[in-house]
């Protein structure tokens, strides 16, 4: 926000040069972004009147003018357009100092300009850096007095302060909430600007209808008819928004413009002969159209809060007005409103319709609730001044019960000095909060303090040390070491670190992802079809407007953007919070694991052959992950089903016979959604399951000799192989110490109904040698267990 230094001393006037006080702002949290001179250094320009204008013989732009400088009349050789005799404007006499783009220095001579003399320039707001371009001359004033120099007639001696606001502090984004907190930081008296209420000349009204009272609790408006649009912008207040950064439109919307930067409560004006009926404040129908100031045809989501009058939607309530109703050069009569919108209710609506304005950044932030009859009677000052009329009683609606209260916040003595450091008298910290705006009762503790309409940000105890802490200075406070009992956190045996987790998948060339938990909603139901999910009432932007329910759509999102930069070769992981609604629509958060990856199995080289990675990669890369916990065992993959990933290559991840998570490939039709030009293998689990581990412990080594067996059998294809695996365990007794599937075999020399399975069975005891017919007896019971159970054979 812009704000003219000599707009804000209008309003207090502290003893402090305009360093100090832009330091002072900067430590009181209202943070300075820059400062920089109203006009460009210039000397010798004083306020002309051109008295004649006669055309220059010899040139068809030129003009020859007789210009008054308040003591003599004076020949000036001009070529703008709006050089018209009795405007008043900036005249730079002979020795007159200009500046220029460059930042040099143009120096005015007595000229001759085809044969004519001219004794001196007629300026316009380029010539004295006041502005990037200019369509002719300045026009001043018709009341401005000849001769007085131009720096003080506009006071351009003057510096323009960029704050840059925090959000939280949606109170200061008008000259009124700046000069309040510079007159607390130096007990100085603010000068409020006077504002009586105007005594009506005619009774009309407008009927008000709040049909959205949590939206809009409080709608203030008023009729003014007879307005003279014609009538242009007084020059003060043009240089007072050319200094905050608005350019002026005409003087109705200038007005609005005005108030909104001194006071801080936007303002919309309506052609009252453009509406129909009434207003009324309500919820857009579902496809409702409107067409904004700006031109833009808006289609409207169900639920949007517009003013409207009995026929159409007029304007998208707190962000902009609209087109259809918009004050005009033909207007003579026009509606005021004045209004207060919830700002939880309204905040993230102008980002979804891709638009930022003054009003909606207001509003979002929290306008003062008491401020909107104030403001209304402040403009309708200014417009009756200004361009006339007469004015209606003041409407007011109010919904009480939906207006935002005052809330009490209580402050506890001993909380100031453990938390800040030092030690305020009471009667000092009664002050503070007192000059803040608050109503302040001492209690026996320390304070009870109630927040003023236009502090949307005092709600618990530490905003008020915040305040104290702030007011008081940050630099005269105390610089004390923090003493605390340090205790340390109970840390499980069996836990396994996460780090351990990433180390082993970074050994594994996989690199660390970190992704936004805010999605698209297209994406994730993409990934995720059918699942409700947990949108934010404020997003970042529309395509990262709900939580995601799983780490997926970022991880593919962070491979196709890599993809797209000729990275084919990729190993992703991730770790973080998934978001799954409850029944009533709160986020449970789990914590998963996830990992993806595609292109090359090893990196390209003259000794690499080209092979893509599949499932049984990926597969690998998890299993060495479930190992680090040295239970293994506890976990089985079973053939699974999920929408994202293909039928016939996606396996669960089984504990305990508890589904922990998923993993597969990619689902071609996804994979052609996302345009992805070669397959994806995901996983996901939960994390809690991976880093719930077993205690190690130590068995010793046998000293005695293995012994192998290999069987290759043949059994039906629809029999899972590790059904298989489990029962050749179980079978195989308490001396098998490796088992392990080396070969599965499918097609010519076997029936097409089945499939061979070469399986490794390695026996050791601990304490002795195994005979041959021990080992012999353990591997016809397996055969013989399998042909029982699966009808399955030795194969020749």
């Amino acid at each position: 926000m812009k704000i003219s230094e000599q707009w804000l001393r209008e309003w207090v006037n502290p003893n402090l040069p305009t360093a100090d006080l832009v330091e002072q702002l900067t430590m009181a949290g209202l943070e300075v972004d820059g400062m920089e001179s109203v006009a460009s250094a210039f000397s010798g320009v004083i306020v002309g009147e051109i008295l004649s204008v006669e055309q220059h013989p010899d040139a068809d732009k030129l003009r020859i003018c007789q210009v008054n400088n308040g003591s003599e009349s004076v020949q000036v050789v001009c070529g703008a357009p709006n050089a018209t005799e009795g405007l008043k404007v900036p005249f730079a006499t002979v020795g007159a100092a200009l500046p220029m783009p460059n930042g040099d220095t143009l120096k005015i001579k007595k000229a001759k300009l085809r044969g004519v003399e001219s004794f001196g320039m007629l300026c316009a707001e380029q010539e004295l850096g006041m502005a990037q371009s200019s369509d002719g001359l300045m026009e001043l004033a018709d009341d401005a007095p000849v001769g007085t120099d131009i720096r003080d007639y506009l006071g351009l001696d003057d510096s323009i302060i960029e704050v840059d606001l925090t959000p939280n502090r949606a109170d200061c984004f008008s000259i009124r909430g700046i000069a309040r907190d510079v007159g607390v930081l130096n007990k100085e008296v603010v000068t409020e600007v006077a504002v009586d209420a105007v005594a009506p000349t005619i009774d009309e009204t407008l009927p008000v209808d709040i049909q959205a009272a949590e939206d809009c609790p409080r709608y203030v408006g008023r009729v003014i008819r007879d307005v003279d649009v014609s009538i242009p912008t007084p020059l003060w207040m043009v240089e007072k928004l050319r200094r905050s950064g608005i350019r002026s439109i005409d003087a109705i919307v200038d007005i609005t413009n005005y108030v909104l930067l001194e006071l801080g409560q936007p303002l919309h004006a309506f052609d009252l002969n453009l509406l129909s009926g009434g207003i009324v404040v309500r919820q857009a129908a579902d496809k409702e159209k409107i067409t904004l100031l700006d031109g833009q045809e808006i289609e409207l989501n169900e639920g949007a809060l517009v003013i409207a009058d009995h026929d159409k939607a007029v304007a998208l309530a707190g962000i902009m007005g609209g087109e259809a109703t918009a004050v005009n050069d033909n207007t003579k009569h026009i509606f005021l409103e004045s209004a207060f919108f919830a700002p939880v209710n309204i905040s993230g609506r102008a980002r979804s319709y891709g638009l930022h304005t003054d009003s909606s950044l207001r509003f979002e932030r929290g306008v003062d609730y008491e401020l909107q009859a104030i403001a209304a009677e402040r403009a309708t000052q200014l417009i009756l001044e200004i361009v006339g009329g007469q004015a209606g009683p003041l409407i007011e609606v109010r919904k009480e019960k939906q207006m935002p209260k005052a809330v009490a916040v209580e402050l506890r003595a001993a909380r100031i000095e453990r938390l800040l450091g030092l030690e305020i008298p009471r009667a000092e910290v009664t002050e503070i909060l007192q000059r803040l705006g608050m109503n302040v009762t001492e209690t026996d503790a320390g304070w009870r303090a109630d927040s003023p309409s236009w502090r949307f940000d005092i709600e618990i105890e530490a905003d008020l040390l915040e305040e104290l802490a702030r007011v008081y200075g940050y630099n005269n406070m105390p610089v004390t070491p923090i003493h605390a009992d340090m205790h340390l956190k109970p840390k499980s045996d069996t836990e396994l670190p996460v780090t351990a987790i990433r180390r082993q998948l970074v050994a594994r060339g996989y690199q660390e992802a970190i992704t936004y938990s805010f999605v698209e909603p297209k994406l994730q139901q993409l990934v995720c079809p059918g699942g409700a999910s947990v949108p934010l009432k404020n997003p970042i932007s529309a395509d990262m407007s709900v939580m995601r329910t799983s780490l997926w759509p970022g991880l593919l999102q962070t491979l196709q953007h890599n993809l797209n930069r000729q990275q084919y070769r990729l190993r992703l992981f991730e770790s973080g919070q998934r978001f799954i609604p409850d029944g009533n629509g709160l986020p449970v958060q789990d914590v998963m694991l996830a990992a993806a990856i595609t292109g090359r199995r090893e990196p390209e080289s003259w000794s690499e052959n080209g092979e893509m990675v599949d499932f049984y990669d990926l597969k690998g890369d998890l299993e060495s992950i479930l190992g680090l916990g040295g239970n293994s065992t506890d976990f089985t993959f079973e053939k699974g089903k999920h929408p994202a990933l293909h039928p016939g290559q996606t396996a669960q991840l089984m504990r305990d016979s508890k589904l922990v998570g998923y993993i597969g490939a990619i689902h071609p039709q996804l994979q052609k959604e996302l345009g992805f030009n070669q397959t994806i293998y995901l996983f996901e689990v939960k994390l809690s399951a991976i880093t719930d581990s077993d205690l190690p412990k130590f068995t010793e080594l046998s000293k005695f000799p293995e012994v192998r067996r290999d069987l290759a059998i043949l059994i039906n294809r629809e029999i899972e192989a590790k059904t298989v695996l489990e029962t050749v365990r179980e079978a195989a007794g308490d001396d098998l110490k490796n088992l392990r599937l080396f070969d599965i075999y499918e097609g010519k020399g076997i029936d097409l109904k089945e499939k061979s399975l070469a399986i490794g069975l390695t026996y050791q005891h601990s304490s002795r040698t195994l005979n041959e017919n021990e080992v012999n007896a353990s591997v016809e019971s397996v055969v013989k267990e399998l042909e029982n159970r699966f009808g399955a054979m030795l194969r020749n």
